[in-house]
């Protein structure tokens, strides 16, 4: 297991944010975390990434806890749903000062997006002068810069075009392919549905069911993600 969360709770004052949730990932799994605003999704994420601390439970990263640890977040690439770095800096200089902070020279650097994306031909321009589009390019080429085992996505679709949307998925796609364990939250049914191996569904901060996508499309009867994930909302309406 790459990640094994036990008995996760988190609240905010009053507000039980997340009750007791417990899941396991592996390599190779392409998980899509879905579930209504409000229902957990963000604090488990950021709980994994140490951003948020729970109030119980606890989070196994290759096979040690992450509580006192920040070295395991070497191993994660994230692109946040939105990114926000230093508006004065250019996008030459914010890739410069990531790879000067983490200095990890022994490790194949993966510019894929980079080229892909024609960033260099950008380099020049500030962060605040950026499209919310070019902004997520940065981000996603962040997420894979480091050759991570891990990778978190958050919305990573949303604000690209058409062209700029197919290759992030095909770098999703690939990546997968290297056994690596890719999370990512979208309300882009169209997008879970062509990269998603698993299902990880929360509501109320509880976690529903995680399932195959498989076994999620054969119980429900249904072929696409969006229509499945009605009919069980349905379901568990009436």
């Amino acid at each position: 297991m790459l990640i094994r969360v036990k008995e996760l709770s988190k609240s905010f004052r009053k507000l039980n944010v997340l009750k007791s949730v417990s899941v396991s990932f592996e390599a190779n799994q392409c998980v899509a975390i879905i579930g209504p605003n409000g229902s957990g999704k963000t604090t488990f994420i950021k709980s994994v990434l140490g951003m948020v601390i729970p109030d119980g439970g606890e989070i196994i990263v290759n096979e040690k806890n992450i509580k006192n640890n920040f070295q395991y977040r070497e191993g994660i690439g994230y692109m946040p749903q939105i990114g926000k770095y230093p508006e004065n800096t250019t996008i030459g200089q914010l890739f410069g000062m990531i790879k000067d902070i983490r200095k990890q020279n022994e490790i194949a650097l993966d510019e894929e997006l980079i080229e892909a994306f024609h960033l260099p031909e950008l380099y020049n321009k500030r962060m605040r002068t950026l499209s919310g589009g070019t902004r997520q390019k940065v981000s996603a080429a962040l997420s894979f810069l480091f050759n991570p085992q891990i990778i978190i996505l958050d919305e990573p679709t949303a604000g690209l075009d058409p062209l700029s949307a197919e290759i992030l998925k095909d770098k999703i796609q690939q990546e997968r392919k290297k056994n690596k364990l890719i999370l990512i939250t979208s309300h882009i049914m169209n997008d879970l549905d062509e990269l998603s191996s698993h299902v990880m569904f929360m509501l109320d901060g509880n976690l529903k069911f995680f399932k195959t996508m498989e076994e999620l499309k054969t119980e429900t009867g249904e072929d696409r993600l969006g229509k499945a994930m009605a009919k069980l909302m349905k379901e568990q309406s009436n």
